[in-house]
């Protein structure tokens, strides 16, 4: 499994102009699954996005997790991830 996480103050996903998910201060993850990759992998990467420290305290410092501030996850499956440009 592969994610790459951008932290977001607004992102929406829309298909043919008609905008199906929206979040506001949160995570953008997009992310990708291989055959190989179980529930146990699921579990693991989740708990560790929802605790990654990389939202600023009063203070200005990376300090804070997306559990901390009340933040927001939207999702969007990323199967190029795993593309092979050989």
């Amino acid at each position: 499994m592969k994610a790459i996480l951008q932290r977001v103050k607004h992102a929406n996903v829309s298909v043919n102009n008609l905008e199906i998910a929206s979040i506001n201060r949160g995570l953008l993850v997009l992310v990708g699954f291989s055959k190989n990759d179980n529930q146990s992998d699921v579990e693991k990467i989740s708990n560790k996005i929802l605790n990654l420290r990389i939202f600023s305290d009063e203070e200005s410092k990376m300090n804070l997790s997306l559990k901390d501030i009340s933040g927001s996850i939207l999702i969007v499956s990323q199967f190029t991830l795993y593309a092979e440009c050989n």
